[in-house]
């Protein structure tokens, strides 16, 4: 993954909400279901999504900030000096003149015994030696966890899934996708993650989940959200109508003289984790697209009949 600013076209200084905006906004235009077939789209939804993930995790975002990650989360070398390794008083490895500048070495320490500290203290913080630790001993020691970025589709998210990713570093893993995981979840995979050292278990792979949006529903808790349009016929006389929900279509009854804005109760059609939710189901009463010089004629006619103003309070 390149650069996550860049790819959210969004600065260093913006907020979260700027860059949840942005997300939304590049996620809808890229999202595969929009772009069939469009391989170039779908690699950018793709990172779009993990660059979602990843300025979304705070401390991710800090340390990145601060040079201390790559756009991977991988842990960047840092760069170490002579003085980092030194010691004051008695048996000094190094003294400095009355002028300030570095003068040499002195007391009982020799350049063997501060480059074999050196290089002692590298094999064991970065797992570049062989396993073996001062005078000869071997050690062991567990390997680092490797960090993912993994976009989900909506109703994967909802339901669960099982999937087999192909991982930014090469590695194939088989996921399994919780029901009701939830956006900026991570999921933690025992020993998927870096090699140990000296004979030491491996790491964990941790993977944060990145929800894509769905164009139809939207989740709030364990409950999904969305709208039905329904006709003035069948807000006036009720009825049965068929709705799309997130396990599936289902008939739903219309009561009669529904207003827009009534919303119908799905119970347990919602999330589907531990505990469902339900799906609410909003009704959204739709004129007919072209205008009906009879249907207009016979509503003003029965305005003037029964007049009512919906305007007002109480």
């Amino acid at each position: 993954m390149a650069d996550p600013y860049t790819i959210l076209g969004v600065s260093k200084t913006a907020t979260d909400d700027e860059i949840r905006k942005a997300y939304k906004s590049l996620a809808k235009k890229n999202h595969p279901d929009l772009n069939p077939g469009d391989k170039e789209a779908e690699a950018r939804f793709k990172d779009i999504s993990a660059a979602h993930t990843f300025l979304s995790d705070k401390e991710k975002r800090r340390a990145y900030d601060a040079g201390e990650i790559d756009e991977q989360g991988q842990e960047k070398p840092q760069r170490r000096y002579y003085r980092d390794y030194a010691d004051t008083g008695a048996g000094e490895r190094y003294y400095t003149s009355p002028e300030g500048g570095f003068e040499g070495f002195g007391g009982s320490g020799d350049f063997s015994d501060l480059f074999g500290d050196i290089l002692r203290r590298r094999d064991a913080g970065t797992g570049t030696g062989a396993g073996t630790g001062p005078g000869g001993a071997q050690f062991r020691m567990r390997g680092g966890d490797a960090h993912y970025a993994l976009p989900v589709d909506f109703l994967e998210a909802v339901n669960g899934a099982k999937k087999r990713v192909d991982m930014p570093d090469g590695k194939t893993l088989d996921i399994t996708i919780p029901a009701g995981v939830e956006e900026g979840q991570t999921l933690r995979l025992k020993g998927q993650g870096m090699p140990g050292i000296g004979g030491g278990p491996a790491g964990d792979a941790l993977i944060t989940v990145s929800v894509l949006p769905h164009p139809v529903f939207r989740r709030e808790g364990q409950d999904i959200k969305s709208v039905l349009p329904v006709t003035l016929g069948e807000a006036l006389a009720g009825g049965s109508v068929p709705v799309e929900t997130v396990t599936g279509p289902v008939n739903v009854k219309i009561p009669k003289n529904s207003n827009t804005g009534r919303v119908l109760r799905l119970r347990g059609k919602g999330v589907q984790g531990k505990a469902k939710g339900d799906h609410l189901v909003e009704l959204q009463v739709v004129l007919p697209p072209e205008p009906d010089a009879a249907l207009e004629d016979f509503v003003t006619a029965w305005e003037r009949d029964h007049p009512y103003n919906p305007r007002q309070g109480g």
